[in-house]
């Protein structure tokens, strides 16, 4: 246990609330505070992509004891299921039992804040942080940016407040305050895959689903319910793009055409297209994540990632882990916990920013390459035989938890490795022999 502190979590999303889990088990007072309405009486819908927990976002849970709860709504999916436009394969994720697991970003955030008010942290919902002064960590309140303000003070402020964090932005106009943001030039639309008339799921409901075609893919993660989150990432201009789709028609026909299977189980698919918005993706970073022994960002607010490794959830509750950590290491010391903090985590957020961006073309388009499918094979026959002298990349980030940047540096190493491996005369017929087995050792040893 801490010394206890009045602290203030702004943003009530997964990472604010497991965060007040957290900082009340060490003693603190917490009030989180949020410009929304509480999710949990509000319709949540038409702007998400399921969520994939895997194990450092477990991890993050069970440390403190609510992991049991958070797996009632949680589905395992242990495969890839790959819809090609004439047929269907299917790719085991790990090791026999190795999964990650689909949830509701709707289901988990109000789990996630019922855990924090047992737990003892209060919530404020619609209440507008517009600004904070970070030397006494008071937060500035009111219903407009330029009306009154109502001043709350605190003696720690974390902001948990996303992409587009308002506590960044006062942190931003400091000297020597390094900060950058990427959009892609895709968006992503949410359409829905209902379930049977008796419950079941019309797709299998232990895969990952993807359907994928270059610069477009959908994508397609199971709930409880029996339905699917589905979620349709296309360009926002060009030939197959968002802007090229203007009405009911040139819709079914574009599905029709470059997802025959998906037609059948997607009824609504022109109400959803049209109805539903469509949103943008961004990278930003940033640093320093802190201001003394003030003020802290967390998640999203110092890290926003594309979702294409599954990992923004999992990056984010592993910051709160790595932070829990420091303040076992360093008790009362702030500066000390903030300073470690974000020097841990600043190159493994980077690193998992660009494992990101380089997912999204193996699952729009490696996942339907032959070469890219006998690489997985290699590989996971290699790493069963010798799992000391090769974790795949996939293994390494989802299944592990070791840093992200050892990740990216290794799944580098092997890549080269697998260059000259796929090189190999007649690799098609030979890739389950002693032969290819004994290359890889001697690349190995080599390198």
């Amino acid at each position: 246990m801490q010394t206890s502190l009045k602290i203030a979590v702004v943003g009530s999303g997964l990472v604010g609330s497991l965060l007040a889990i957290y900082l009340k088990k060490a003693g603190h007072t917490v009030h989180v505070y949020d410009r929304s309405p509480d999710i949990r009486k509000i319709n949540f819908s038409g702007r998400s992509i399921n969520l994939a927990m895997s194990n450092r976002g477990w991890k993050a849970l069970d440390a403190v004891g609510v992991g049991d709860s958070v797996r009632e709504i949680a589905i395992p999916m242990d495969k890839r299921a790959i819809h090609l436009v004439d047929k269907l394969n299917f790719q085991n994720y790990g090791q026999e039992g190795e999964s990650i697991y689909s949830i509701s970003r709707g289901k988990l955030n109000r789990k996630m804040i019922d855990l924090a008010e047992e737990a003892g942290a209060e919530f404020h919902f619609e209440q507008k942080v517009w600004d904070v002064t970070l030397n006494d960590a008071t937060l500035h309140i009111g219903e407009s940016e330029r009306g009154e303000w109502e001043e709350r003070k605190f003696d720690m402020v974390f902001g948990a407040d996303g992409a587009f964090s308002r506590i960044r932005h006062r942190m931003q106009r400091q000297s020597m305050f390094n900060y950058s943001q990427e959009f892609l030039n895709m968006g992503y639309k949410e359409l829905n895959i209902p379930a049977n008339a008796d419950g079941t799921h019309k797709l299998d409901k232990n895969s990952f689903h993807i359907w994928p075609r270059g610069e477009y893919m959908l994508i397609a993660l199971p709930n409880l319910d029996g339905s699917f989150t589905c979620t349709l990432f296309m360009p926002f201009e060009g030939e197959n793009s968002f802007e090229s789709l203007t009405d009911r028609k040139m819709v079914e026909d574009f599905f029709e055409k470059n997802f025959p299977d998906s037609i059948e189980v997607i009824p609504e698919l022109a109400n959803d297209f049209f109805k539903n918005p469509t949103s943008t993706l961004v990278t930003m970073k940033c640093f320093p994540w802190t201001f003394e022994n003030k003020i802290a960002l967390i998640g999203d607010a110092c890290h926003a990632i594309v979702p294409f490794y599954g990992q923004g959830m999992n990056a984010g509750f592993e910051d709160i882990t790595v932070l829990n950590e420091m303040i076992e290491k360093y008790g009362d010391d702030w500066k000390k916990i903030f300073a470690e903090y974000q020097i841990s985590r600043k190159p493994n957020a980077d690193a998992i920013a660009e494992l990101s961006y380089r997912n999204f073309l193996e699952m729009s388009t490696k996942t339907a390459d032959e070469k890219f499918l006998l690489q997985k094979k290699i590989e996971k026959i290699f790493s069963d035989k010798y799992p000391d002298k090769w974790i795949p990349l996939y293994s390494r980030v989802t299944f592990s938890d070791r840093p992200y940047a050892e990740a990216l540096a290794i799944g580098d190493f092997q890549n080269g490795i697998m260059e000259e491996v796929l090189k190999l005369d007649n690799i098609e017929n030979i890739w389950n022999t002693p032969e290819v087995e004994n290359k890889i050792l001697e690349l190995l040893e080599n390198r």
